[in-house]
């Protein structure tokens, strides 16, 4: 069974600094692609990046590009964001997905993962 632990989320001032971090377990990381989603109050939850299991590619949302930086070390079963220069309107509950992707590098979209963390809330003051 897939499991996913997100964490690391917090207040911090804009311009501030944010490194989060999603912990699999009970699947091999290797054949997953992850990505972290971001859910603002009121609105739909969107894809800030992700990343394929099996040849490192990436993919940012444009308002996350050169600010945002998606990683995974298989070893520790673990995938983090980092976020630099952090903006108020990059508020909202952050949520590390997983999906079996063998091959390939599916969008970065809600409806393509079908396992989630729990969410950790990240705050930015002005």
């Amino acid at each position: 069974q897939v499991q996913l632990e997100d964490s690391g989320g917090g207040l911090v001032h804009s311009g501030g600094s944010l490194r989060l971090s999603c912990t699999g377990s009970g699947f091999n990381m290797d054949i997953y692609q992850f990505g972290w989603f971001r859910q603002a109050p009121g609105k739909e939850r969107e894809g800030v990046a992700c990343i394929s299991g099996t040849d490192g590619r990436t993919y940012y949302a444009d308002s996350m590009k050169g600010r945002f930086t998606i990683s995974r070390d298989n070893a520790k079963n673990t995938i983090y964001l980092q976020m630099d220069s952090l903006k108020p309107e990059d508020t909202g509950v952050y949520y590390c997905a997983a999906e079996w992707t063998p091959t390939g590098f599916r969008p970065c979209v809600r409806g393509h993962f079908g396992s989630w963390g729990q969410g950790t809330q990240v705050t930015v003051s002005s």
